[in-house]
């Protein structure tokens, strides 16, 4: 009989999650291997690059090798109406989303980990590179990945305490190097896998504006392209084909560089800047959520990052409401940018964050 709680690991057929399943598997837990199968535009598996037909056989193989049981759960419809339809309506109100974070919202901590509990398993562990620390007083903390250039916090930061109770990251204390070396040492056949990326669910082209002339047309109506004097400077495509900062693709002629520094939905008109008109020193978010769950006295200071790759930035953090804050910068920000999170840090820890309004 194990002596040691039951663990589901989101499988993907990734070296990532792979190796998650076999530290987990090396360290005697009971594993179980569940894996996702979510919609596409197809609505067919072949399309979403998160469970190809050869990403489904991979996991199982893995499975296999490592000797624990292996499901896939269908959670197409699920990921329909909460990731891809929200990601439409953003990019249809002209907020550039991030889908990674919702998917961890309402997909892999919520549909999967309930899928989890209900199956017996005592933990959901993922390939995740963060890591989780118990304070003595019973709160879970979001710590970064020690593997900085891969730590993902950022797209984590909507957990809750439940769900941190149940939640493992055995990845948290490595770097993707090392990483790739235990796959081989596993002898895993995943260990030069390529990482998966962003918009899985778009198909193989990763082309997220073809996506938007199909489900969101309205998205990509010509228009012009103006300077913050409203001079026009020429036309542009759509307003879903750009962010904010975006300097490649305008097709402008100009002595100075020059980066979109507002969308204008009301007059469908992009507004271009030169790269110091571009920044910003605060910045507004909503949804926010607090991982102590508990909503910190304001205003205190922060390290904050408004991308997943954007480096951190200090300020100073005023709650509005429970779910909504008001950030100022000490020095201009660029790419402040609508349907992108701000999340908050102190150091190392993740404290939380909302949605970029």
């Amino acid at each position: 009989m194990s002596t040691k709680p039951v663990v589901a690991v989101a499988m993907s057929g990734g070296v990532d999650s792979s190796v998650a399943a076999a530290l987990l598997v090396e360290r005697g837990f009971t594993v179980i291997g569940m894996m996702l199968n979510l919609w596409s535009e197809q609505d067919s598996e072949r399309e979403n690059r998160c469970c190809t037909p050869d990403s489904i056989a991979m996991a199982r193989r893995v499975a296999s090798i490592i000797s624990i049981p292996f499901y896939v759960l269908d959670a197409r419809q699920v990921f329909f109406e909460s990731v891809v339809k929200p990601f439409i309506d953003d990019y249809a109100q002209n907020r550039t989303p991030n889908p990674c974070i919702t998917c961890n919202r309402f997909i892999r901590w919520g549909f999967l980990l309930n899928h989890a509990l209900v199956a017996g398993a005592d933990y959901l562990a993922t390939g995740h590179y963060a890591r989780i620390i118990n304070h003595p007083e019973g709160i879970y903390h979001l710590s970064r990945g020690v593997d900085s250039t891969k730590d993902q916090s950022y797209v984590l930061h909507v957990l809750t305490q439940n769900q941190l109770r149940h939640a493992l990251f055995p990845l948290g204390e490595y770097t993707k190097p090392v990483v790739r070396e235990l796959a081989h040492n596993y002898n895993l056949p995943v260990a030069e896998r390529p990482d998966s990326q962003d918009l899985c669910f778009i198909g193989a082209s990763g082309n997220y504006r073809q996506f938007l002339t199909k489900y969101a047309p309205q998205t990509l109506n010509p228009g012009l392209i103006v300077d913050r004097m409203g001079r026009i400077l020429g036309h542009h495509p759509g307003l879903a084909s750009f962010t904010i900062g975006q300097r490649k693709g305008l097709n402008l002629t100009s002595p100075t560089p020059l980066y979109v520094y507002e969308k204008d939905t009301i007059n469908n008109t992009l507004i271009v800047g030169t790269r110091e008109q571009s920044g910003s020193n605060r910045l507004f978010a909503e949804n926010v959520n607090w991982i102590s769950g508990q909503v910190p006295i304001s205003p205190f200071p922060a390290s904050i990052k408004i991308r997943y790759k954007a480096p951190d930035v200090p300020g100073v953090v005023n709650v509005v409401e429970q779910d909504k804050i008001h950030i100022e910068f000490k020095n201009l920000v660029r790419d402040i940018t609508p349907g992108q999170s701000a999340v908050i840090y102190n150091g190392d820890i993740c404290l939380g964050g909302g949605i970029i309004s």
